[in-house]
């Protein structure tokens, strides 16, 4: 069994899932959100919050990979570089914790999870809900990062099984498209 902790990274709000897989079946742990002081805070303050949150939930749920959602350019230039510094310092919580860290774009999660690449977030919050037989709805973020952690489930299982069917060595060929691992 391998637990994966998915991270959907933001400034004001970052989501955390964390699931246990096996095979094909897969079983929610946990989830919530890791939210900063908002734009009244300093944004080195906001930044140690989320590092401290993300340490905090790998050592409450002791996961053994991560899924880190992939930031693309905004409309807005300073709100993708405030973005991606949040997301710094969710991968660098991560690495400091000795996790791997692989990251998934939006649409490479939307279609993993719901089928189709353009899909809602209400429909992410349904698909979720259903594929880990929650009670009710998870919040967005959250919905967003159970999803990356049941988007890396799937990919790691593909991945073991391409190695067992051939001798392709899963750092250059198994990878998700245009994915990352580190």
């Amino acid at each position: 069994m391998t637990r994966i902790l998915g991270i959907d990274p933001g400034l004001q709000t970052t989501g955390f899932g964390v699931i246990d897989a096996q095979g094909s079946q897969l079983q929610y742990v946990a989830s919530g959100t890791i939210k900063t002081g908002g734009p009244q805070q300093l944004l080195p303050q906001r930044l140690k919050t989320l590092f401290s949150g993300i340490t905090e939930v790998v050592s409450r749920y002791q996961p053994d990979e991560s899924a880190v959602e992939i930031v693309f350019v905004n409309v807005n230039p300073q709100s993708t570089l405030l973005l991606g510094q949040a997301r710094g310092a969710c991968v660098t919580a991560l690495v400091s914790c000795e996790l791997p860290v692989l990251e998934y774009t939006a649409l490479q999660l939307k279609k993993a999870v719901v089928g189709y690449g353009r899909a809602s977030k209400s429909q992410m919050q349904e698909m979720v809900m259903r594929l880990l037989k929650l009670p009710g709805l998870p919040g967005p973020d959250a919905a967003d990062a159970l999803g990356l952690a049941i988007t890396h489930a799937q990919v790691a299982r593909s991945t073991a099984a391409m190695r067992k069917s051939t001798d392709l060595q899963a750092k250059t060929h198994a990878a998700y498209r245009k994915s990352r691992h580190y």
